[in-house]
């Protein structure tokens, strides 16, 4: 009769190979050797329509896009409203990169 569990077997690590040479880049202070200004206050906050008109463009093309799934726009389906809302969830998308 045969033992069915598995068979464990112990396996060593290979050796690590030493590296040859140094430090390509020269080593720089505690926080780096680049300054970095602080930034203005101007710059951390979003100007105050950013949000309204991201919303607003997300918004405006999921009900374009609605509508004319369900044909409520004058003409029934068409692809120009389609492209009409994808491209207002566009807009919608790279007004979101202004936000702070």
């Amino acid at each position: 009769m045969g033992c069915g569990g598995p068979i464990l077997v112990a396996m060593s690590t290979p050796p690590k190979k030493r590296v040859e040479g140094g430090r390509v880049t020269p080593k720089g202070g505690p926080s780096g050797s680049r300054y970095n200004a602080p930034a203005d206050q101007s710059d951390t906050e979003s100007p105050t329509w950013v949000q309204p008109v991201m919303f607003g463009l997300l918004l405006l093309g999921v009900v374009i896009i609605f509508f004319n799934y369900v044909s409520w726009l004058p003409g029934g389906m068409n692809n120009g409203y389609l492209l009409l809302g994808l491209g207002s969830i566009l807009g919608g998308i790279i007004t979101a990169t202004r936000l702070h």
